[in-house]
């Protein structure tokens, strides 16, 4: 049996290239964005978000809210729901809201879940 080993880079170019899959706006629906949202976890995230929507957080700049691998997964859940964006930068992941979709599907349903968010106490992290 042959092993092929690769360079770091070929893995860090890798890893840069892969897009992750994220729902069409139009296949944004409203009980699947309700069932993500439906965790206290995943709203402190908006809520994150919210506060810097141009430019977005790093993943790990919510881990004073859960784990590695607990962030990993709500943020895959927001992502399948169509409700934030994530972006490959090197071998971090930049997460973004997809306002201009959600907007144009729900109007006025983003801005109803991020003013419920300011009851929850945050802080935001510096990005490392």
């Amino acid at each position: 049996m042959d092993v092929e080993l690769k360079s770091p880079s070929d893995y860090i170019s890798a890893m840069q290239q892969a897009s992750l899959p994220h729902p069409d706006a139009d296949q944004i629906a409203l009980p699947v964005v309700l069932g993500a949202l439906s965790d206290q976890t995943r709203l402190a995230i908006i809520g994150y978000l919210s506060r810097d929507e141009q430019r977005g957080m790093i993943c790990s700049q919510f881990t004073d809210l859960a784990g590695k691998t607990a962030i990993t997964y709500h943020v895959a859940k927001l992502r399948e729901a169509g409700v934030v964006k994530v972006t490959p930068e090197g071998t971090k992941r930049r997460v973004t809201l997809r306002r201009s979709d959600l907007d144009a599907r729900f109007p006025g349903f983003l801005d109803s879940i991020i003013a419920s968010t300011k009851e929850l106490t945050l802080e935001l992290p510096p990005e490392n």
